[in-house]
């Protein structure tokens, strides 16, 4: 028995074509299992990049409550006190005759200056004994 020739190049013809047909299906899926592990690999590093920018936003804001605050403006250290009203002007010493008073016109003057702030009470205690004589 004879086989027809066009049988056997029929038979060939859809071979190759169940076996073209089967390797772009094959083609197709390991297309898309390489694309789903390309895209899984893409997430993850989209993942890792945002953990490590709030990784460094936490760092930041740490170091800014651990910081010392900023220094505040204070008065500078030669500022006058609050103002007082003014101590009533010094009056020149009296006339000899009444030298005796002028020390208790004196401490009087200096005891208004040390309730002022204007001098300190150890400044007053030592006048005090230069005009006593202590």
């Amino acid at each position: 028995m004879r086989r027809r020739p066009g049988r056997q190049i029929a038979r060939v013809a859809v071979g190759s074509a169940v076996a073209g047909a089967t390797m772009g299906a094959v083609n197709h899926h390991q297309q898309k299992r390489w694309a789903s592990k390309d895209q899984e690999a893409y997430q993850e590093a989209i993942t890792q990049q945002q953990l490590a920018a709030q990784q460094a936003q936490i760092e930041q804001l740490q170091q800014q409550q651990a910081a010392p605050p900023p220094p505040q403006y204070a008065a500078p250290p030669y500022a006058p006190e609050p103002y007082a009203a003014p101590a009533p002007p010094y009056a020149p010493a009296a006339p000899a005759a009444a030298a005796a008073p002028s020390y208790i016109e004196e401490l009087q003057h200096l005891a208004t200056l040390r309730d002022q702030g204007i001098i300190s009470a150890e400044d007053f205690e030592a006048k005090k004994r230069q005009l006593l004589g202590i």
